[in-house]
């Protein structure tokens, strides 16, 4: 079994300017697992533990559904919390693009037609930083934190890939690599 999810990486550039944000944040903000740079993507699907023989079904899907996509603009700015400011979970910067939930759509259409169970949740496009071990009652940083850095703008990025990746977890944190690469 693979554990694997398909997402996007954004331009190095951003990612930098993204993990100077954090590294501002980590010391203000406590209890947080927070994410190493190699690691920064957003998430279109997460597929879970997926058998090895079904890899070809995947990649013959998403190759159909994103055939017609161009390479587009993402830009990602601001950081704030799921699921609210009473109890976060999750610590992200959003990114806003016409054509993001577009592609979210196709590749969740494209995996439904052959087995994948539809989210449950609609897709919000994010790029986690970090995950609470623990649910926490939030102080007062986290709140004034999150919003000074509501419309920190973190730049724009040329999305001209996706990636099925594979996730293995370690001691030391998950490590992604590229099972396939779609270009757009």
């Amino acid at each position: 079994m693979i554990r694997a999810f398909v997402g996007v990486r954004l331009d190095s550039e951003v990612e930098k300017r993204i993990a100077a944000a954090q590294a501002a944040l980590r010391p203000c903000i406590p209890g947080v697992r927070w994410v190493v740079e190699v690691n920064y993507h957003f998430t279109l699907k997460f597929l879970g533990a997926v058998s090895e023989n079904r890899i070809p079904d995947i990649v013959n899907a998403l190759t159909e559904a994103l055939a017609p996509f161009a390479p587009f603009v993402v830009s990602a700015r601001g950081v704030g919390v799921f699921p609210d400011i009473r109890k976060p979970r999750v610590i992200w910067v959003g990114l806003d693009s016409t054509e993001l939930a577009g592609l979210a759509r196709a590749v969740e259409s494209a995996l439904e037609r052959i087995g994948f169970a539809r989210e449950a949740r609609s897709f919000q496009a994010h790029l986690t930083l970090g995950r609470w071990r623990d649910p926490i009652k939030p102080a007062g940083e986290l709140g004034h934190e999150t919003e000074a850095r509501k419309d920190e703008a973190f730049g724009d990025s040329v999305v001209k890939e996706v990636v099925l990746f594979q996730s293995n977890l370690t001691s030391g944190g998950a490590v992604y690599s590229a099972l396939e690469i779609f270009p757009l």
